[in-house]
């Protein structure tokens, strides 16, 4: 947490966004898959990123793990902390990532307490010649801790449900202490319980001070902490701003090419379709 803090205050004493994007374009076979005109986060900012399938959203977020490199511009199209060039281990350092996707790599095994050590070293489980120590156990319970499930330190992750599992990716990625939290679409495959822990988990984080970025296509996802979207629509980013102002059902009946009724109730917002007898 300190760390945080003092990475925050730096980047605000200085006014240097977390990230600044502008005039982006990821191509690939001759197609330009995603173009970004002008985007920024501020340390601290929460953003949720929506959009149909194939309109660019994973893109994007590689965009900022540098997973994927924009064409080539005078001006740099892509800046971490305001640097062109930023050591990959100073993202890695900064960024953390959860995914339904990577929830399909637990297969393994293991009890929950050596998954999130693994976080420390950047795999799922203890690496063979990894060596852990009494802190390194010490960092995975507290972050067990703080997403309350400190119980399941010695469960075999393999007799856990879903939601749990995807509680204790969060709590890999916690145990590094990043400043970001990446969320790329947390809730795919979860019942209704699950979902309500992983939105509840968004909302410790952010309550802690991280950056929550959030991929999804469902604006019941979107914790109340997150305050303004990003949509992106046909590799282009379609529109930016303020929750209230875009999650609409003329805004979603746009963005989705379907008709749509958004809902909302006490800072949650909820997306239904309409239908024609």
């Amino acid at each position: 947490m300190e760390t945080i803090e003092k990475n925050r205050a730096a980047g605000a004493a200085q006014g240097t966004p977390l990230f600044q994007i502008h005039d982006a374009s990821v191509v690939r076979g001759g197609k330009t898959i995603l173009h970004v005109a002008d985007f920024s986060l501020a340390e601290g900012e929460h953003v949720a990123l929506l959009g149909p399938n194939g309109a660019g959203k994973s893109t994007f977020i590689q965009l900022l793990t540098r997973e994927v490199f924009p064409l080539w511009r005078e001006e740099p199209p892509v800046l971490f902390r305001g640097q062109a060039r930023p050591q990959l281990a100073d993202i890695k350092r900064t960024l953390g990532i959860v995914s339904s996707t990577m929830h399909d790599q637990v297969r393994v095994h293991l009890p929950v307490i050596d998954i999130v050590v693994g976080g420390i070293f950047g795999t799922l489980g203890v690496p063979l010649r990894g060596k852990v120590g009494e802190k390194d156990r010490a960092l995975a319970l507290d972050a067990l801790g703080r997403l309350g499930i400190a119980e399941l330190a010695d469960r075999d992750v393999m007799t856990l449900s879903t939601g749990q599992v995807r509680r204790v990716l969060v709590a890999r990625e916690l145990v590094r202490d990043p400043q970001v939290l990446i969320f790329d679409e947390p809730c795919t495959g979860l019942d209704p319980q699950g979902m309500y822990h992983v939105r509840q988990t968004m909302g410790t984080l952010a309550a802690e001070g991280r950056s929550v970025v959030l991929v999804t296509h469902y604006p019941e996802d979107i914790i109340p902490e997150i305050r303004r979207v990003l949509l992106i629509k046909d590799a282009e980013v379609f529109a930016d701003g303020p929750k209230e102002d875009l999650l609409t059902g003329e805004v979603m009946s746009g963005l989705f090419d379907v008709p749509l009724v958004v809902g909302e109730a006490d800072g949650w917002y909820s997306l239904r379709g309409t239908y024609e007898a």
